[in-house]
């Protein structure tokens, strides 16, 4: 993450960047939309959803294995992606990525594959308290099956990783350290680096939760040196089911397939299957193939406005919301690092998250309400949940004073 850059001089127009997402045009209840759920889900730009419509109309073969035109096409595009994705997270070979479903699914899949290979009894896992769901339940589940053991790194009240608690952690029983680059709920950008290198002086590999990270600032896994990155397409202006396993190719080449079937495979007998090269080994199946097609255009998209300037952009808006929020009486927000991504939590004194969401949709605003799935976070400071303001570089300040005006007319609402 570049927080602190100088500032970069634009000519952007963020209004017609705005217009480009044919769903932030509409009304809900009556009200112009709001959309501040990115963190859950970001828009599509009408280009992505043309190129998506122009595949299934024009193009939609299955891929790598027709020698037809229209395979040869499908295969062409969806390929094309990996080469933009490889550029866009500066990786050093294509075969280092590799397609999944998802973060969730690429978790899954060094869990299971790097995991059962590597871990034995007494093993040691490290995580953190704000992970999400996503990159606590896959390593549980291998501990189980290999009598590893999950160790976490706790939270301060401002929601910063304790880092003297994570040294501490280090041992030669740790075989992996995961953690999220940046929270979900409190939007903390990690100090990775750092948690990188001490793994590194013992050998111990990294794996990163970019989900919240990739989408919002340039990410180069060569600079970091991490061993495992995973992000989502959805989160970036992409198409959902689409998401990406970065790996570096030594670790990726000795790692056994996480799944078998079709594409995987080199050759097949009764006795004996073997593997396809990298990426493939790792994609078993007919793949997403319209979702990857449009992801390589989110790509093109989000490099014409420049990942810096979304940055800087976002950051903006961030210090416009916090600024505009920590004046509202009875607001608390959950999280206040120095260091953060554009993500806000906060709860309203003695109204229930959920309730004071329903009233903000009612005016037209889409906030995210609940534990977000990170429930030992709300079990650290706590609280059931909280609401959820995430802000992506289409939104504007109009949509924070009107967030700002929800809240106060939810305020009075309640009484």
């Amino acid at each position: 993450m570049n927080q602190g850059n100088e500032h970069i001089q634009t000519s952007i127009n963020w209004d017609e960047i705005r217009s480009h997402f044919p769903v932030l045009q509409q009304h809900v209840n009556g009200k112009p939309l709001s959309y501040l759920d990115n963190g859950a889900s970001s828009e599509l730009p009408q280009v992505v959803i043309d190129r998506i419509n122009a595949y299934h109309t024009n193009e939609h073969a299955n891929v790598h294995r027709g020698i037809h035109s229209l395979s040869q096409h499908a295969t062409d595009a969806y390929e094309q992606a990996r080469k933009k994705v490889r550029a866009l997270i500066n990786a050093r070979y294509e075969e280092e990525i590799i397609y999944t479903t998802g973060t969730t699914d690429s978790i899954n899949l060094v869990a299971n594959s790097y995991g059962r290979k590597h871990f034995k009894e007494g093993d040691e896992i490290i995580v953190s308290e704000m992970e999400h769901h996503a990159n606590i339940v896959p390593w549980q589940m291998i501990a189980e099956q290999t009598g590893a053991l999950l160790k976490v790194v706790p939270v301060d009240d401002q929601g910063e990783l304790i880092m003297d608690e994570y040294y501490k952690l280090l041992s030669d029983r740790t075989k992996m350290v995961a953690l999220i680059h940046v929270s979900n709920v409190l939007g903390t950008i990690n100090p990775v680096e750092e948690i990188i290198e001490a793994a590194h002086a013992r050998n111990i590999p990294v794996l990163l939760d970019g989900a919240q990270a990739v989408p919002h600032s340039a990410v180069d896994v060569q600079n970091l040196d991490v061993d495992f990155y995973a992000f989502s397409a959805h989160k970036m202006c992409g198409p959902t089911g689409f998401g990406i396993l970065y790996g570096k190719k030594e670790l990726l080449d000795e790692m056994p397939p996480y799944r078998g079937g079709g594409d995987m495979i080199d050759k097949v007998t009764f006795e004996k299957t073997t593997w396809n090269d990298l990426p493939h080994k790792f994609e078993a199946g007919t793949p997403p193939i319209a979702a990857g097609v449009g992801f390589g255009v989110s790509i093109d998209y989000l490099n014409t406005i420049g990942m810096e300037i979304i940055e800087q952009r976002e950051q903006e808006l961030l210090q416009y919301a916090t600024k505009k929020l920590e004046a509202v009486d009875g607001l608390q927000i959950i999280g206040t690092s120095s260091k953060k991504a554009s993500v806000i939590s906060f709860l309203l004194d003695g109204i229930h998250p959920t309730d004071a969401g329903t009233i903000l949709d009612k005016e037209g605003i889409a906030v995210r309400t609940g534990h977000h799935c990170a429930q030992p976070l709300m079990d650290r400071f706590n609280i059931p949940g909280t609401l959820r303001a995430s802000i992506s570089f289409y939104n504007n300040e109009d949509d924070i004073d009107r967030l700002v005006k929800g809240i106060e007319y939810t305020k009075e609402f309640f009484g």
